[in-house]
């Protein structure tokens, strides 16, 4: 079992979902995120006042997966997301200890189903 974590740009999302879909990945949890990276940041002025932005609005994904659902799920989220320019954002993947499904008790990779 393996949780991909992915950041990604606000108007991708719609295009990331599709391509999860399409490769039978339906259960996603999506939460707004701020953060920098290669993009640094920019220069705003509102009311007169010059201040600089660092944070940028992102997208997170978090997919727990099974084993097999892994190189899947890193696809759509890759095609759906990559526009080619700075601030495309990043996938991590990494093992996932425990999964348990409070409804029914069930554990390890049948709570993931």
């Amino acid at each position: 079992m393996k949780i991909v974590v992915a950041y990604i740009q606000p108007q991708r999302l719609q295009a990331v979902k599709k391509e999860l879909f399409l490769r039978q990945v339906y259960k996603i949890s999506v939460s707004n995120a701020v953060g920098c990276g290669q993009q640094k940041g920019y220069t705003e002025t509102y009311r007169g006042t010059i201040s600089e932005v660092n944070l940028r609005p992102k997208i997170r994904l978090e997919i727990a997966v099974n084993d097999n659902f892994v190189a899947p799920t890193v696809e759509a989220i890759i095609t759906g997301a990559r526009t080619g320019k700075i601030g495309d954002g990043k996938i991590f993947v990494t093992n996932l200890e425990e999964c348990i499904r409070i409804r029914t008790g069930e554990t390890g990779s049948e709570a993931i189903g």
